[in-house]
């Protein structure tokens, strides 16, 4: 009689958790503030130690940290190499060697919900080309895909995704006629965990839980 009694309590929890995982979704944000107050912990690699003068050339998958996180990146599909550019000298960003290669970023650890960062168009000598566009594109833990076409980017158009499961992979490219010639470039990419629960969210499982318990109570002893 016990586990007949509980049963209409377990399904409802599993119930909760299929919605939970139904819903889950990459959130993209296109605000630099509005993404840090979306996510927890957020750790950013500069590429301010990379060297253009002495090895401005980085095979891929290049192992790189963003703060306390982890990750690789990699250029291509038709050149691995990554490139270093920038404008301004000790200020470097990250690019590719050909201009319709992406830049590829994963190997995130279990606990990153979030990625994103500055991306743009650069020129053959690695100095920023504003006004181009370029695509950004993630994917998740649970396979959902989003791309977002970033128009008329700049040094300072930001980009990211938040998303309810783990972020598996975001990559860059650019958007370019044929006579174009647009690198995409990186610079400040970014890798968050999950936000903290608030004090009261934790009163509010809590509390859940309890009525779970109470509901099994009361019907093992009405059975």
């Amino acid at each position: 009689m016990m586990s007949l009694s509980v049963k209409p309590v377990l399904a409802s929890a599993v119930l909760l958790l299929a919605s939970t995982a139904a819903h889950a979704g990459l959130t993209p944000y296109t605000s630099e503030s509005a993404y840090l107050a979306a996510v927890g912990h957020t750790g950013v690699d500069t590429y301010n130690d990379l060297d253009w003068y002495e090895q401005d050339r980085y095979d891929s998958p290049l192992p790189r940290t963003a703060g306390d996180y982890g990750y690789t990146v990699s250029a291509g599909p038709k050149n691995q190499h990554i490139y270093v550019a920038g404008d301004v000298d000790g200020e470097w960003w990250l690019s590719t060697a050909n201009d319709g290669d992406a830049l590829t970023f994963n190997n995130f650890g279990n606990n990153i919900s979030g990625a994103g960062g500055f991306f743009f168009g650069s020129d053959m000598g690695g100095y920023s080309l504003p006004g181009f566009s370029v695509r950004v594109t993630g994917i998740d833990s649970t396979g959902a895909e989003m791309s977002y076409v970033i128009d008329n980017s700049q040094v300072d158009s930001f980009f990211g995704f938040v998303s309810d499961a783990q972020m598996v992979s975001i990559s860059v490219s650019s958007v370019h006629g044929p006579d174009d010639y647009v690198w995409a470039t990186v610079n400040d990419f970014h890798l968050s965990v999950s936000p903290v629960p608030e004090p009261g969210s934790y009163a509010m499982m809590l509390a859940g839980l309890g009525l779970f318990g109470y509901s099994a109570r009361r019907r093992q002893r009405g059975a």
